[in-house]
């Protein structure tokens, strides 16, 4: 409960003041959570010079089973491979969403089918929901009228955005066959156009306003 009402403080009146360190979810299981190393960052400094946040430059790293999940109103988790949550996890990031947190998990490339399989430990209950292309997530504060962008090629697949909701709240992102994180990172990494990654950190920066404003 101290953990919840700590969380509740924060919604009320941290995330008005837009001045927060957002986290890297570090999982178990083999996969590379720590892909992507300058994508958060490059995020970061994006929405803090676009739209008018103030996030901690440099984010946490924060583990699935601490109770230091609560210090942040966004956590991230990406990679390419198997992921696994123990019960005590699985709980502890069902009462950290519950409670006002909010996980973006960005599809790598080959994490969907491992994290689907995850789920259920931490909501029996709920499954992932297509989020259409008119819900706001995509339409600011800037505006993407078909939905999630697609950044990276994998399998020719379209790009989708899936939800978890609590009542009408979505509290967990899934994006799938995007890539975003990808096109957070350095210009180099990838080689991406400068409009690709402009594209990615847009909607980047709309998820961080979303999660702030909501």
């Amino acid at each position: 409960m101290k953990n919840i009402f700590v969380l509740s403080l924060f919604i009320l009146f941290g995330a008005q003041l837009y001045g927060q360190q957002i986290a890297l979810l570090k999982y178990q299981g083999g996969g590379d959570w720590y892909a992507n190393p300058t994508a958060l960052p490059n995020l970061i400094a994006f929405c803090n010079k676009e739209i008018g946040s103030t996030i901690d430059a440099k984010p946490a790293t924060v583990e699935p089973g601490s109770s230091d999940i609560f210090q942040y109103p966004f956590i991230h988790m990406t990679g390419h491979g198997n992921v696994f949550f123990n019960l005590q996890q699985a709980k502890n990031l069902q009462q950290y969403l519950l409670s006002g947190g909010f996980l973006h998990v960005d599809d790598n490339y080959g994490m969907f089918d491992y994290f689907k399989k995850e789920l259920p430990k931490i909501f029996p209950d709920k499954e992932l929901v297509e989020l259409p292309s008119s819900h706001p997530i995509f339409h600011g504060p800037f505006d993407f009228p078909a939905g999630l962008p697609k950044i990276h090629e994998h399998d020719g697949k379209r790009p989708q955005a899936f939800g978890v909701f609590d009542n009408n709240r979505l509290m967990l992102l899934f994006t799938f066959e995007a890539d975003l994180g990808d096109g957070w990172e350095n210009e180099e990494v990838h080689n991406d156009p400068e409009e690709v990654r402009l594209k990615a950190l847009k909607m980047g920066a709309n998820i961080i306003s979303y999660v702030f404003k909501n």
